[in-house]
């Protein structure tokens, strides 16, 4: 079978392996769905998370021993871990405010933030394709949180900010990535994400039943394996060709919100997904094209 797999065209690899990862995507927001319904913090979430992070990387600490570790841009390391953090615990929060699809279309907005703040901070070249990307983005957010729109203000806060950390990790996995080995990098980010989530867990701990602890950590060993995933499809084919299939994620989170939730955006809510996932996928081929 991996045989056949590995014979298969790379765009036609990179295509399934980033179809997979949007299936992931879509799982993992459903399990954040389901956990909060169940009462489970979202600091606890987080925690297992970034547990799963780290024994995911255990591999490479026995074999490369605290070797894995060693760098000379710990501050930076240290930024992609809080930024990590922040990312994932707002992203976490916006499911208790927001329906899956709404709350899953806010994170593409990452993308616009990224291309913003391309510009200043790392000196790239912001060609026109990526701006009108950005400004259809932003005006599709507008659309979704027009006035009387019947969308949690807070929920729609936390998918932004989470959207715009998300940028943090972008940036900082760039420039980290001209110096730092991958498993260096992959190292710091579970150990310094593990770090800041144990007290928050600790202080907003609640006794959880065998049902919940095992939802958990079948979570928490999941999740991980969404990065490598991408990771693999970009390694495998064209980004170009590979990565809209990342925007696949809304289309089974959509369904399923439908089929288990009962959610039913509406209509200006659909126009407004429909602008941002427009210029979510302008964006992303211009700099898949661009690199």
């Amino acid at each position: 079978m991996m045989t056949r797999f590995a014979a298969l065209p790379g765009n036609l690899r990179g295509a399934i392996l980033m179809a997979i990862g949007a299936l992931l995507f879509a799982t993992e927001a459903l399990f954040i769905r389901w956990m909060n319904d169940r009462g489970v913090p979202v600091t606890t979430q987080l925690f297992v998370r970034s547990m799963g992070q780290l024994v995911w990387v255990l591999p490479l600490i026995a074999t490369g021993g605290l070797a894995v570790f060693r760098t000379a841009r710990p501050g930076m390391h240290l930024l992609r871990g809080f930024c990590s953090t922040a990312t994932w615990g707002l992203y976490f929060l916006s499911f208790a405010f927001l329906d899956l699809a709404t709350a899953t279309v806010l994170s593409f907005t990452n993308v616009m933030f990224t291309t913003l703040l391309a510009g200043p901070l790392l000196r790239e070249r912001v060609d026109a394709a990526r701006w009108a990307g950005t400004i259809a983005g932003l005006l599709g957010v507008a659309v979704m949180l027009r006035p009387g729109a019947d969308v949690s203000a807070i929920g729609a806060a936390a998918a932004l900010a989470a959207a715009l950390s998300w940028c943090g990790i972008t940036l900082t996995s760039r420039s980290l990535s001209r110096t730092e080995r991958t498993e260096t990098v992959l190292a710091w980010v579970g150990l310094v994400t593990t770090a800041c989530t144990l007290p928050l867990a600790i202080w907003n701990w609640v006794p959880l039943g065998a049902a919940d602890a095992m939802i958990l950590m079948v979570f928490g060993l999941f999740t991980p394996g969404i990065i490598w995933l991408v990771t693999e499809a970009l390694r495998a084919g064209e980004a170009s060709a590979v990565a809209p299939f990342q925007y696949l994620r809304l289309v089974v989170i959509s369904g399923f919100g439908w089929l288990l939730f009962g959610e039913v955006p509406d209509a200006w809510t659909w126009l407004g997904a429909g602008i941002i996932l427009g210029g979510a996928v302008v964006i992303t081929l211009s700099e898949a094209r661009r690199r």
